[in-house]
């Protein structure tokens, strides 16, 4: 299947959902703190996106269980929130959310501070962000995707960290997940050129150690093989003919 270009009617549609979604995200980083349940911070947030007539995108998709992704320290993805996890101070939880707003998802990744984290951790969860922002730089009409991949690959291994490879970014509009596969690592080919209308969910997931992860026997919960700690962070972006849109990030 090809990658879609949407329409003006379609885009408006992304925008909306996607300004839903960034201020999903806002809420729930002030709900961070020790003592709160990853549950909560579930319960919290399927609230938020209900409030604005939205349906938490993650949802039974698949058969996942809950609304959010929480993803604590070693915990790269997919970790299911729930009652018995309980926030400490100094750890890192990356909070995946999406929301499907009028047909059209967004979906977006911060990793968040619990209190006073080790200045390791902070390191780590700044690279990932800026290591999106170095592909953005090459999210524009005319670049071929494998620039955008090669560029966070190169700012992620120039820091020292190690890259997970196993999980990519993707495509996204009427269906969460579409063509293409968009990787956090230099691909053997060019890869397709963008076009302006493509939506595209880039998220590079950065390891302290090596990128090599496994999953839990709840086969969705992914984790550092060597324990290290992850960070994660995703926007779902507008491709046009000048500078990229973030569809749930508002520029300062």
């Amino acid at each position: 299947m090809g990658v879609s270009i949407k329409s003006e009617r379609e885009i408006a549609l992304m925008r909306e959902g996607g300004k839903f979604l960034e201020r999903t995200l806002k809420a729930l980083e002030g709900e961070v703190r020790p003592g709160i349940s990853t549950w909560e911070l579930n319960k919290k947030a399927d609230e938020i996106i209900r409030s604005f007539g939205c349906v938490p995108s993650f949802l039974n998709y698949n058969g996942f269980p809950a609304s959010i992704c929480t993803s604590v320290n070693e915990v790269v993805v997919h970790g299911i929130p729930d009652k018995k996890k309980i926030l400490r101070e100094g750890d890192i939880i990356s909070i995946d959310a999406g929301v499907l707003w009028k047909g059209y998802h967004a979906d977006a990744a911060r990793t968040f501070a619990v209190g006073a984290v080790p200045e390791e951790s902070r390191r780590l969860m700044q690279t990932a962000g800026e290591a999106f922002f170095a592909g953005l730089a090459f999210c524009r009409a005319g670049c071929h995707l494998n620039e955008v991949c090669s560029a966070i690959d190169q700012y992620i291994r120039s820091r020292g960290y190690g890259i997970v490879t196993a999980l990519v970014g993707h495509g996204i509009g009427r269906n969460l997940h579409e063509a293409p596969e968009v990787p956090n690592f230099s691909m053997a080919s060019r890869g397709i050129r963008l076009a302006a209308g493509m939506t595209l969910a880039i998220e590079p997931m950065i390891n302290i150690g090596r990128g090599d992860v496994e999953w839990l026997s709840d086969e969705w919960t992914v984790v550092t093989e060597d324990g290290s700690r992850s960070a994660h962070y995703e926007n779902t972006v507008l491709i046009t003919r000048e500078e990229p849109e973030l569809l749930t990030l508002t520029k300062a």
